[in-house]
C-alpha cells in the first residue's frame, strides 16, 4: 500500500458505507479538506462529525499508524490539532502531547479492492502514458476540463519563472522580456548561448544604435565571439571594424565562440542566421515588451516578427561561405513557437502581476486562436484519438505528459481519477 493511494481514497471519499474510528465512534465526512502538498498536515480545513461532535481542522494520512512516530510528528505540537488520523493499518495507538488519543480511521477493508488493482495497473504500465489503452473511456467533458486545468497550470508555472527573472532584473519588464526573447531564438539547442549573448549585450546599449542594422549586427556578432577570427569576407571585416569601435565605447567583453552549436542543425537554424534575425527584430522594433502588451490578435503577434535580415544573409548561412540565394525570414513555425512559449506567457504573467484580468483573458484567447504545435508528443496524443487543433490544447497536453503521465501522477489527474474510480 502507498500513502498517496490512501490520500486519494480520502480526497475522493471512496469508502464503503458505515465508517467508524478504531475507538468505535461513527464518522461522517462533511468536507474532506484541501490537499496540502507543502509542509504540514496532508489535508487542511476539513469538517468531520465524529460521534455527536462536529470537528473542524486538519487530517493526517499514513499507511501505518506507526508512521506518525517515524515522521517525528509526536515531537511537533503543530500536529496536536489533527482531528482525524487516516491510516491503512492501525498498528499503534497515537496520542497527542497531552496524552489524549487521536481519533483514527483505519481504511483496510473499507474500499473496493478493484480500485487499488486498477491503480497498480497504471503504476506498472510500460505504455507511452499509463492510460494509453483506456483514455477514450473517460467522458469527453472530463478530458476537456483536464486540458483547461493543464493550460492554467502550465501558465502559472511560467508566470512563477518569469516573476523570478523579473526580480533578478530589478522589476524591469522590458529587459526581462528581452533576455527571454533572446533565449527563445536559440530554440533549445542554442538557448543558453543566446541568453548569455543577451546578458553580455545590454538592451540599453543596443537601443542606442536602433536604426543602424550594421552596428546592431556588429555588437551581437562581436559579443557572440564570432568576429574574433579575421576572414577574407568584406561584410565580416566591416562588422569587425564596427565592433572594435563599439567594444571600446561600451567596454564590452565577448563570449567564447565555443558556446555555439552548429552540429546536426539545418543551415537555416545555424546560430549565425538566428543572430542576424534577432538583430533585424531589434532594429525594427523599439519597446518590444510594450508592443507585446498592445497585441490583440494572433495576426498582430505574427506581424511583430515580420522583418528582413541584412541582404548579406540571403546568400550566406555562415561568414565567408556563400550559398544559393534564399530568404532568411523567420519561418512560420519558428514564429509560432516564440509566440506560444514566450510572447503569450509574458502577457499572462504581466496580467497576473498587474492584477489585470482583461490581459490574462486576452492571453488565453490568443492561445485558442493559434494552431497547435507540431512535434512528436502532440502527434502521439493525436494518434491516441485526441483532437488537437489549438495551441491551448497542445500546451495543455505537453504539461499533462511531462508533469503527470511521465511521473505516473494518475491519482492527481482527473482522467486517471475517473478511470481508476469511475467517479467524476
Amino acid at each position: 500500500m502507498q500513502e498517496e493511494f490512501v490520500c486519494y481514497l480520502w480526497k475522493n471519499k471512496l469508502f464503503l458505507p458505515e465508517l467508524h474510528t478504531v475507538q468505535g465512534e461513527t464518522i461522517y465526512i462533511m468536507h474532506q479538506g484541501m490537499r496540502n502538498h507543502d509542509a504540514g498536515p496532508d489535508f487542511t480545513d476539513a469538517r468531520i462529525r465524529i460521534g455527536s461532535t462536529l470537528w473542524a481542522g486538519n487530517v493526517e494520512v499514513h499507511v501505518n499508524a506507526s508512521d506518525w512516530m517515524k515522521h517525528n510528528h509526536h515531537k511537533d505540537k503543530n500536529y496536536d490539532n489533527i482531528i482525524l488520523h487516516v491510516v491503512y493499518q492501525n498498528d499503534l495507538q497515537i496520542l497527542r502531547s497531552n496524552k489524549e488519543e487521536i481519533p483514527t480511521l483505519a481504511v483496510h477493508g473499507k474500499f473496493k479492492k478493484e480500485l487499488y488493482a486498477r491503480y497498480l495497473d497504471f503504476l506498472s504500465a510500460s505504455c507511452w502514458i499509463p492510460c494509453e489503452h483506456s483514455i477514450l473511456d473517460s467522458p469527453s467533458i472530463i478530458r476537456s476540463k483536464t486540458i483547461e486545468r493543464m493550460l492554467i497550470e502550465r501558465l502559472e508555472k511560467k508566470t512563477h519563472f518569469i516573476l523570478n527573472k523579473l526580480r533578478v532584473n530589478q522589476n524591469n519588464w522590458e529587459n526581462t522580456f528581452y533576455l527571454q526573447l533572446a533565449r527563445s531564438f536559440g530554440f533549445n539547442v542554442n538557448a543558453e548561448a543566446f541568453e548569455l549573448l543577451a546578458y553580455s549585450s545590454p538592451l540599453k546599449y543596443l537601443g542606442k544604435h536602433k536604426g543602424n542594422l550594421i552596428q546592431l549586427e556588429a555588437m551581437l556578432f562581436g559579443q557572440a565571439g564570432l568576429l574574433k577570427t579575421s576572414l577574407h569576407d568584406k561584410y565580416h571585416q566591416l562588422l569587425r571594424t564596427e565592433y572594435e569601435h563599439l567594444r571600446n565605447k561600451f567596454s564590452l567583453s565577448p563570449m567564447d565562440p565555443h558556446h555555439w552549436k552548429f552540429l546536426r542543425l539545418r543551415p537555416v537554424n545555424f546560430p549565425t542566421v538566428r543572430i542576424a534575425q534577432f538583430a533585424a527584430l531589434l532594429n525594427k522594433s523599439s519597446g518590444l515588451f510594450s508592443a507585446l502588451i498592445a497585441i490583440n490578435t494572433y495576426q498582430e503577434a505574427f506581424d511583430l516578427f515580420d522583418f528582413t535580415p541584412s541582404p548579406y544573409w540571403e546568400t550566406h548561412y555562415r561568414f565567408g561561405k556563400s550559398s544559393p540565394s534564399k530568404s532568411k525570414h523567420l519561418g512560420k513555425n519558428s514564429i509560432l513557437l516564440i509566440i506560444i512559449n514566450t510572447v503569450i506567457p509574458f502577457m499572462f504573467a504581466y496580467g497576473k502581476y498587474k492584477k489585470d484580468e482583461g490581459l490574462t483573458e486576452k492571453a488565453l484567447n490568443l492561445y485558442e486562436d493559434i494552431p497547435a504545435e507540431k512535434n512528436a508528443i502532440i502527434r502521439k496524443w493525436s494518434d491516441l484519438g485526441l483532437n488537437v487543433t489549438e495551441a491551448s490544447q497542445s500546451q495543455a497536453l505537453l504539461e499533462l505528459k511531462k508533469s503527470y503521465c511521465d511521473r505516473k501522477r494518475c491519482l492527481d489527474c482527473d482522467i486517471g481519477n475517473y478511470l481508476i474510480s469511475g467517479k467524476t
